[in-house]
């Protein structure tokens, strides 16, 4: 794949669509609902867990997902 680290852009154009920011905050809201429906509580830290390993394997399936988009709408 190319490295596409450094693409010019131009400058984001106002529109009537909802903010990221706001959908963003709506996730994380029912995120929460749903780990405390999921796990009984709301996520703590020290709760027997390790931190770094959880957002590790996270980091990871993320990587996957963006790959996936990339090729999808790239084809390579």
């Amino acid at each position: 794949m190319e490295a596409r680290t450094r693409i010019d852009q131009p400058p984001p154009v106002t529109n009537d669509q909802p903010a990221v920011w706001d959908l963003v905050m709506a996730d994380i809201i029912e995120r929460d609902r749903v780990g405390v429906e999921r796990y009984g509580t709301r996520l703590q830290p020290h709760n027997g867990r390790d931190a770094l390993l959880d957002a590790y394997a996270e980091a990871l399936d993320l990587t996957v997902y963006l790959r996936q988009a990339v090729y999808e709408r790239d084809g390579r």
